[in-house]
């Protein structure tokens, strides 16, 4: 439920018949705007199609239109000072770390890595974009680190007062992690191919369709190898089951961010469409490995 796959494979194959996907675009500009519209016009050409089909799939549809919102999370909020919104980021870190969540983001990033050590015959260079508290760059470094695995991890974020605090907790652990400040749709600054993989983990449904085009369209000019975008699965039971879990930390700005996002998770053709509008049809591929949806863009 609220994948809708049935309608969105049949709107999207009258998308393609009229020549709408995929859109033609020259500069990030352009790529912005048209993913935006294309997924705008990709989730009403949908709802058109549940009304032909009747039934339960107009029920879902109309279901998910109910729950979906473009509501900011009080943690992306820059009205909100950002010590109180460091207090939501680790409360995010502690809801990770109660549900085991980095062992599986780095059980999915391990098979690239590799892939890329094999290739390269050198250590694997990885940036994270949007790492918030640092948690999964951390987590990832300490575990390359026991395997004696040759990587050099760098995260990233808009936010100052979160790298301060990352970079402090990586010297204090003595982890081969750097972070910088970075806005995760304009990479401008970075050189070509200067990572291999670069990573963004549970933020997609922070960024609108058109920026996270851009961001994969980036990606592909300086990482070698991949972009990977780890994000929750859009369905009712992580709807109602992320903002209870979020709950339980009695924070009530942290359990409404909560709710925010699981009302925002991208569907698995919705990540499919921008990732093909920035990267092209053969170079992507989106899985669901519960609770979470996995965007792999490959670039060699």
């Amino acid at each position: 439920m609220l994948q809708l796959k049935t309608a969105g494979y049949i709107a999207l194959d009258n998308l393609r018949s009229r020549k709408s996907f995929p859109p033609v675009w020259q500069d990030m500009t352009e790529l912005e705007k048209s993913t935006d519209e294309l997924i705008s016009l990709f989730r009403e050409e949908r709802f058109n199609v549940s009304k032909e089909l009747g039934g339960g799939y107009l029920i879902e549809e109309v279901i998910d239109r109910f729950v979906r919102t473009d509501d900011r999370e009080f943690m992306d909020d820059s009205r909100i000072p950002e010590q109180e919104r460091l207090e939501s980021v680790k409360a995010l870190e502690r809801q990770n770390a109660f549900l085991q969540l980095y062992p599986r983001h780095i059980d999915i990033l391990l098979p690239l890595i590799r892939q890329a050590s094999e290739r390269f015959r050198r250590e694997v260079k990885i940036l994270e974009l949007a790492s918030g508290s640092g948690g999964l760059a951390l987590a990832l470094a300490s575990e390359l680190k026991r395997k004696k695995f040759p990587a050099r991890i760098t995260g990233s974020d808009i936010v100052p007062s979160y790298i301060e605090k990352s970079n402090r907790r990586a010297a204090g652990q003595n982890l081969p992690v750097e972070f910088m400040e970075l806005n995760a749709f304009d990479m401008k600054r970075l050189g070509r191919d200067e990572f291999d993989i670069i990573v963004t983990s549970q933020s997609l449904h922070h960024f609108s369709p058109g920026q996270l085009a851009v961001m994969i369209a980036q990606a592909g000019q300086h990482a070698t190898t991949a972009f990977i975008g780890i994000d929750g699965y859009r369905s009712a039971l992580l709807g109602l089951g992320v903002p209870f879990v979020a709950g339980l930390q009695a924070i009530p700005s942290f359990a409404l961010d909560g709710l925010i996002s699981a009302r925002k998770f991208y569907s698995e053709l919705e990540l499919a469409i921008i990732a093909e509008t920035a990267a092209g049809q053969h170079h992507y591929e989106v899985d669901c490995l519960w609770p979470l949806s996995v965007l792999t863009v490959r670039f060699d």
